[in-house]
């Protein structure tokens, strides 16, 4: 048989080759992604408030250049929108494992309220939570307008126990409730104010009657 009639395998050296090749890239480029992210939280954290960075801020941060950073997003807003996204999925994960301590509902909503504003409590996380929000203002994607936003992602974390405590629609109701306490969180970020117990007592009361007091259709 000519050796030029041999079929190719699937599974041919040339695949095989290409495949690392490209596991490799991967590899390289969510560290490249990991380093930007990381750049961002820093220098938007040591400017607080008082200015925004440039690309070429956090590219210079980051050990990178314009080429790696536009090789991952198309804008700053881009990036931004990107590190709302992963601190809300950090957060989420933090406080779904504090709801999992708890064997009822009204306890695995008053943990989530914790969960939420315990982000305004150390003074470190308040400052860093207050820059990112404040950066992502003007954001058209992120925090304020396209999904996934940070409380689209925590309403979600509330579905199960309002469900079990009877709410008609509680996709509906985590999303109000989601929407409402981080919008208290941002006030005490914005005042520099921390939650008391007494303020996780009254939101907690509060999501919980909002259940309570539902009438079916």
């Amino acid at each position: 048989m000519n050796e030029n009639t041999i079929p190719l395998s699937r599974n041919s050296v040339a695949d095989r080759i290409a495949q690392r090749a490209l596991a490799s890239r991967g590899a390289h480029y969510a560290t490249e992604v990991r380093s930007l992210l990381d750049a961002a939280l820093e220098v938007m954290r040591n400017r607080g408030t008082a200015s925004r960075p440039r690309v070429a801020d956090i590219v210079a941060a980051a050990g990178l250049s314009n080429e790696a950073f536009y090789r991952h997003f198309r804008s700053k807003d881009a990036l931004v929108a990107a590190l709302m996204e992963d601190g809300a999925e950090r957060l989420c994960g933090y406080i779904a494992h504090q709801m999992a301590k708890e064997s009822t509902p009204q306890g695995r909503v008053r943990r989530w309220v914790e969960g939420v504003l315990s982000q305004a409590i150390d003074e470190d996380t308040a400052a860093t939570t207050l820059a990112v929000m404040w950066n992502a203002g003007t954001v058209a994607e992120g925090f304020l307008a396209g999904p996934p936003t940070a409380a689209g992602l925590l309403a979600t974390l509330l579905r199960e126990p309002y469900a079990e405590l009877g709410s008609v629609a509680p996709d509906l109701d985590a999303s109000l409730a989601a929407h409402a306490t981080v919008g208290r969180l941002a006030d005490h970020l914005w005042r520099r104010e921390r939650p008391t117990a007494a303020d996780v007592d009254h939101i907690t009361r509060f999501l919980l009657r909002t259940v309570d007091q539902e009438v079916g259709p």
